[in-house]
């Protein structure tokens, strides 16, 4: 085959000039991707190829399910959900897509219209879409979707999504073999401003985790165990994994409806990736990675104004999913979600007793059962009960008589220096046992999930959502002279009055702006973390 040229082929990155900075800000705000960029890629681009080389020499089953891919889209900008579109086409084989099923949930961009609704007829029907009378949400417009299709196997994408080479046959040879499996690709990321491809972090020697969550249910990738790997015969295999990230998987279409496809109760998104895979897993089925099938998925990217919930969506609707889930699932378990949420005490759930007939109906198993079986390695990485943390309460600057303030900053906010007696203000801070170091909070695991983090020596330190990776967020305090080491670029905090901002510089015990004081310190426990000053310990 030639070999394509043009912008952004096979995810090389697409270079724009300064002059356009304005309008590739305001897209992004509107949405979330750099579009301009994206508007210079063919639509028919082919895709980088990020699969191992065993993959490349396997062998599928010559007779296949048909295949149902379920796209939802709200408000979409059109040349990453349309490349979506053209990427199933082109990348999957036509004798096993039965049809490509796009869900609009309650788009009014103009584009989205009449446009699209004669754009499609060019596939000749194999690309259907369908409106919901109102905006459902992510969840139960993918419920929706799988009502609406008619292929044997559902197939879930993202509406900016590009599947890599032969992406199709070893995702949905897993469910030939067992009806109840539920199988994921491996989710390579598309950067949202320059439609590069790159693989995920925080896997093992050959990029593979396992998808886990921390015990207030934030997604987290974990390297594989020893265990999963000697269930394999070859690198390449489908293993075992307790989540998904949930947008992109593949079911048996009547094995969905029998787990009663996606709660009904759950709003817009969130928690429904967790929902699915306990489900699975507790209900009789299995969740498998599957290396061999890759997909990039294209990330919102800071800046993003997001889309407001409808009215009719109650208030803190996410922590109300998580809620139903942990209520429905977690058991005896649901304590320690509490433990680390405590505001969720009193939000409503609103009724369960649908959600709760389902397990009852299915006779599907506790969820002490699935963390043994199946969630073993999670307690390792996320211990049920958080331990000792290293320090806590007020940094305050010795130079400057200063404080480090959040001030209840997201991720890309620079930390702050405020007047330490100054009411407001968000100055209480744990070093916990990640050896990261987090705001707010009456206890480490209610502090809030984002981190101090600086990218190199020099740099201005702001927050970062937290990954409990360590690399820019390690972070080690040395008591005895009173400095905040940050590893990776071994260099000090450092206070800089003037802008109010703290940077990593050169550590130099000399400058009193690279002194710290910490409120309460545990001694032992410091001692521990540093014992060895370049990795965390624990």
């Amino acid at each position: 085959m030639k070999r394509r040229a043009g912008a952004g082929e096979y995810g090389e990155a697409v270079q724009l000039d300064s002059s356009l900075d304005s309008q590739v800000k305001s897209v992004i705000g509107e949405f979330g991707f750099n579009t301009v960029a994206s508007d210079r890629i063919s639509l028919d681009r082919a895709p980088k190829d990020l699969r191992n080389e065993e993959c490349k020499h396997l062998d599928y089953p010559p007779h296949l399910p048909s295949v149902s891919v379920i796209i939802v889209f709200h408000n979409e900008a059109w040349s990453p959900l349309m490349r979506t579109v053209h990427n199933v086409i082109n990348n999957t084989p036509r004798q096993y897509l039965h049809e490509i099923v796009m869900i609009d949930d309650g788009s009014h961009k103009d584009h989205l219209g009449s446009k699209l609704d004669e754009y499609v007829t060019r596939f000749n029907g194999i690309v259907k879409v369908y409106r919901n009378s109102r905006r459902e949400g992510l969840i139960r417009a993918r419920s929706i979707g799988a009502k609406k299709s008619s292929g044997e196997i559902l197939v879930y994408l993202d509406a900016h999504c590009e599947a890599e080479p032969n992406w199709l046959p070893p995702l949905i040879t897993p469910i030939l073999n067992d009806h109840r499996a539920c199988t994921v690709p491996l989710i390579d990321v598309i950067d949202g401003n320059k439609y590069t491809f790159t693989e995920q972090a925080g896997g093992d020697e050959n990029g593979l985790a396992r998808g886990a969550w921390d015990w207030s249910l934030q997604w987290k990738r974990i390297p594989i165990t020893k265990k999963e790997k000697a269930r394999k015969s070859r690198m390449s295999d489908p293993y075992r994994s307790p989540a998904m990230a949930g947008g992109l998987f593949a079911i048996d279409r009547k094995f969905f409806f029998e787990l009663g496809l996606y709660d009904d109760g759950l709003e817009i998104w969130g928690g429904e990736n967790f929902e699915l895979s306990y489900k699975v897993w507790m209900c009789g089925g299995q969740l498998l990675f599957v290396p061999c099938s890759r997909v990039g998925h294209v990330y919102r990217l800071p800046g993003w104004r997001g889309n407001p919930p409808p009215a009719y969506v109650p208030k803190d609707a996410v922590l109300r999913n998580y809620k139903r889930v942990v209520e429905t699932w977690w058991d005896e378990y649901s304590k320690y979600f509490y433990q680390r949420r405590p505001e969720v005490l009193n939000i409503d759930t609103g009724d369960l007793s649908v959600a709760k007939s389902f397990r009852e109906k299915l006779k599907c198993r506790s969820f002490d059962w699935f963390m043994k079986e199946i969630a073993y390695d999670i307690p390792k990485h996320y211990p049920l009960v958080e331990p000792p943390s290293g320090a806590s309460g007020h940094i305050t600057n010795i130079g400057t008589k200063l404080c480090l303030d959040g001030k209840f900053g997201g991720s890309g906010s620079p930390i702050a220096l405020t007047d330490c007696d100054q009411a407001g203000g968000e100055k209480n801070w744990w070093l916990t046992w990640h050896e990261d170091i987090r705001p707010g909070g009456n206890s480490p695991d209610t502090a809030r999930k984002v981190c101090l983090d600086c990218v190199s020596r020099d740099s201005v330190v702001s927050f970062w959502e937290c990954h409990h990776m360590q690399g820019n967020q390690l972070w080690k305090y040395i008591f005895d002279n009173k400095q905040l080491y940050h590893s990776v670029s071994r260099s000090c905090l450092e206070a800089s009055p003037g802008e109010g901002k703290v940077f990593a510089r050169e550590c130099n015990h000399n400058n009193l702006n690279q002194l710290w004081v910490w409120g309460n310190l545990n001694i032992s426990r410091l001692s521990e973390f540093n014992s060895d000053m370049h990795k965390a310990v624990i």
